[in-house]
């Protein structure tokens, strides 16, 4: 396998993750940088932006999920809720995505033809831009998982990280030291999958 492929394959949910992170910071921020400035999206939108967040104010995302969980789910099932948060802010830092809606809803009008794809698109390109980046911080040996708890928390994660109005959350993606690895995953037959036609 080349390095691409392997680094695919070893891409994973990790849950079992935490702060003691040998990585520098600086080349996580590097490596995320990179994945966002070179994965694509129709018509070059770049839509997508993200805000990376270590130390308090990582650990402020996953105190508002829950608080915000907190008033929602019953208190008899609660615990379970609990220790998943406490999971996700047991990591180093969080990745949050967001697509910039005043992009899409532009392009839109610029191009009436399309202008029901663009949202389609900016999320098909979010969804790259979640897995370049998931496959890079895993290749660089750190745990990653995906997590998707907008729209509950976006009115409070966008007070605190001051991102503008437009700036719709997507998915947020806690990482750090894998402390385990990810169990095995079922996968369907690649032949129920792809279809070669020659």
């Amino acid at each position: 396998m080349n390095n691409f492929t392997t680094a695919v394959t070893n891409r994973r949910t990790n849950y079992a993750l935490s702060k003691d992170v040998s990585i520098p910071q600086e080349t996580i921020i590097k490596t995320i940088e990179d994945m966002v400035h070179e994965v694509p999206s129709a018509f070059n939108m770049q839509s997508g932006k993200v805000v990376v967040a270590f130390g308090e104010t990582h650990d402020k995302i996953w105190q508002i999920a829950m608080d915000t969980l907190r008033g929602i789910v019953p208190a008899a099932n609660f615990a379970a809720t609990e220790e998943k948060i406490n999971s996700f802010a047991a990591a180093y830092g969080t990745v949050l995505y967001f697509d910039d809606i005043s992009i899409v809803e532009k392009l839109a009008d610029q191009f009436p033809l399309y202008a029901q794809n663009f949202p389609v698109w900016g999320q098909q390109a979010n969804g790259m831009m979640q897995f370049a980046i998931w496959t890079a911080l895993t290749d660089l040996g750190l745990g990653v998982n995906l997590q998707h708890y907008n729209p509950l928390i976006d009115d409070e994660v966008k007070k605190l990280t001051g991102v503008p109005a437009e700036w719709k959350l997507i998915a947020q993606m806690p990482f750090g030291n894998p402390l385990q690895k990810p169990d095995p995953i079922e996968k369907a037959p690649i032949e129920e999958r792809v279809k070669i036609f020659k």
